[in-house]
């Protein structure tokens, strides 16, 4: 009996001075989704108060801090070595994959040259991060969604609590939906569900139903209304577009 594969092999480089703490349980939940977080470390200067939120947990979540003194006004040291790092980490060979976690434009050239050598980059950080960034790596994930009080993949949509973040109205991914639904089947059959949510993927690399106040796409998909949902005898959803205008989902 063969052995199971192994897992992808990722790099997790964080970017201390701009990624909050109280995000970390959540991020490696996520990041477990993806792969093994093999190498976990943390750049910043932990020589003060600031970023003493951090320095209290990376224990429990076995991240290695990499200390850069801030010898220099304006000028990012921390930034550097994680340039640095990412890059001997990369020429090693022995990663699937990294995680920057950053909301920094800096980070956007070395996500382009990660992908560049073949290896996929999964960017983490707030929705104030520029374009550049987000669409330079595979796939994007708003840490707004990863705070402790935003709802859980498979937690219900809360209606009692204010979000953690303002969150679009489902109706607002209408015409992403209906691109990848049309570029699986412009003939306006039925398509699966999984392969809809890999293209969305492909062309929105920040596309999540939780930055539409929904847990999984198929809720996002239900709410806005615009599409017909079917389940298969094997258990499978599929979706089509609905014909006619909708009010519902806005």
């Amino acid at each position: 009996m063969s052995a199971d594969p192994r897992a992808p092999r990722l790099a997790v480089l964080i970017d201390a001075d701009n990624a909050s703490s109280r995000i970390a349980t959540r991020l490696f939940e996520e990041i477990a989704k993806i792969g093994e977080a093999s190498v976990r470390r943390i750049y910043g200067d932990f020589s003060g108060p600031r970023l003493k939120a951090w320095a209290d947990i990376l224990a429990t979540h076995a991240i290695r801090a990499q200390q850069s003194f801030a010898y220099t006004t304006g000028k990012n040291a921390s930034d550097i070595a994680l340039v640095i790092d990412a890059m001997d980490l990369l020429h090693t060979g022995r990663f699937d994959g990294f995680c920057l976690v950053s909301s920094d434009s800096d980070f956007t050239a070395l996500a382009a040259r990660i992908r560049e050598q073949g290896i996929d980059v999964y960017g983490f950080g707030e929705q104030k991060t520029p374009e550049s960034f987000r669409q330079a790596c595979r796939r994007f994930t708003y840490t707004e969604n990863l705070l402790p009080e935003a709802p859980a993949p498979d937690e219900p949509e809360r209606v009692d609590s204010r979000p953690a973040t303002a969150k679009q109205p489902p109706s607002a991914a209408i015409p992403l939906i209906r691109k990848a639904i049309s570029q699986l089947d412009d003939d306006g059959g039925w398509v699966p569900l999984g392969p809809v949510g890999n293209r969305l993927a492909t062309l929105a690399s920040d596309f999540d139903p939780r930055s539409y106040g929904q847990a999984k796409l198929s809720d996002l998909v239900e709410k806005t209304g615009a599409f017909e949902l079917r389940r298969t005898d094997a258990g499978h959803i599929q979706i089509r577009m609905r014909a006619g205008p909708t009010s519902k989902g806005k």
